[in-house]
């Protein structure tokens, strides 16, 4: 079915069936199993299936349909709702997604929007251990969220990659405009992937409070050690927007010293140019009583005093760094 990428049930932490979405209601039922679905981007038609079959919330289902929602932790009598962000690296820039997950009595439906990450790799590790899985939808929850934040510190190792290389290089070499859109642009992803990340500080500290519906006792410090997880992505997008910060802040003065030294030079070659450009204004002013024309050794008198001002201001201009 177009937008179903798995429907499986558990029982005991183990694969039993695959399932059809018209019987996924009735298999959550049955004592001791997990229906685990996994969506991309589904239409209407098909959450309105699963809302008849697991009995979703209206809101819930108006939200799974768009994306672009702030991650969010929303209760609905027994059921769970949650919004989480993804991001992952594209072409140099992060590309972020969007997951909403379902957890209820019996039952668990992941939902990803835009770029994101396949969940395959999470199941697979979740079948690998039945034990840990046999916790049930909590547990499904819990490894859905994690896999979910580890993904960010590939995108964060590098952005620092190409931060250290930034570092490395911002003051043995000319910044272009180019490479200071870079450093504004490094920014304001990181800012977005602030955005992304941090709320989901919230939605685990409340998984971590006891009295949530299917939230066992026992995985409380499994959400726990994921909201410590995200703390410290925090941290370093916190550190690498300083250092950009810095960097950007250098490259702009490394830019103004270079036209200031750039501005200097031209000075002084002007002022070294100003004096054979004086010499010939006097002596094209066409006088007629002007001593000098007359004088036999004149023009090599004149040269030699033009060579030898210019040759004494390109000293002085090179003993005070001018040139």
């Amino acid at each position: 079915m177009p937008g179903v990428v798995a429907s499986a049930v558990y029982a005991d932490g183990r694969r039993i069936a695959e399932v059809p979405i018209e019987d996924v209601g009735e298999w959550s039922r049955k004592p001791g199993h997990v229906v685990w679905i996994g969506l991309h981007e589904p239409s209407l038609d098909l959450l309105r299936r699963l809302q008849a079959e697991f009995g979703l919330h209206d809101l819930a289902i108006e939200d799974a349909l768009k994306a672009h929602q702030r991650p969010k932790l929303e209760q609905y009598g027994e059921a769970l709702f949650v919004v989480a962000r993804t991001a992952q690296m594209l072409d140099s820039r992060i590309a972020f997604g969007e997951t909403h997950v379902f957890v209820g009595q019996g039952y668990v439906v992941s939902i990803r929007h835009g770029p994101s990450t396949s969940y395959t790799p999470v199941r697979e590790r979740c079948e690998a251990s039945p034990t840990a899985l046999s916790a049930g939808e909590d547990y499904i929850l819990y490894a859905l969220l994690d896999f979910i934040v580890d993904n960010y510190m590939p995108v964060i190792e590098a952005i620092q990659t190409e931060v250290e290389e930034i570092e490395d290089g911002i003051l043995a070499e000319t910044y272009t405009q180019s490479r200071v859109g870079r450093l504004y642009q490094l920014r304001r992803d990181l800012l977005r992937l602030r955005n992304a990340a941090i709320p989901l500080v919230e939605v685990c500290r409340r998984l971590e409070q006891p009295g949530l519906p299917g939230i066992d006792a026992s995985l409380l410090p499994l959400f726990r050690d994921v909201s410590d997880h995200i703390r410290r992505v925090q941290e370093e997008i916190e550190s690498l927007r300083e250092v950009l910060a810095f960097a950007f802040e250098t490259s702009l003065m490394t830019g103004q010293a270079q036209q200031t030294e750039i501005t200097r030079k031209l000075a002084a070659w002007a002022a070294i140019l100003a004096v054979p450009t004086a010499v010939a204004g006097i002596y094209g002013m066409n006088f007629e009583h002007m001593p000098e024309l007359e004088w036999q050794y004149g023009y090599a008198v004149v040269l030699v005093i033009i060579a030898s001002v210019c040759g004494w201001l390109y000293w002085r201009f090179r003993q005070n760094g001018w040139l």
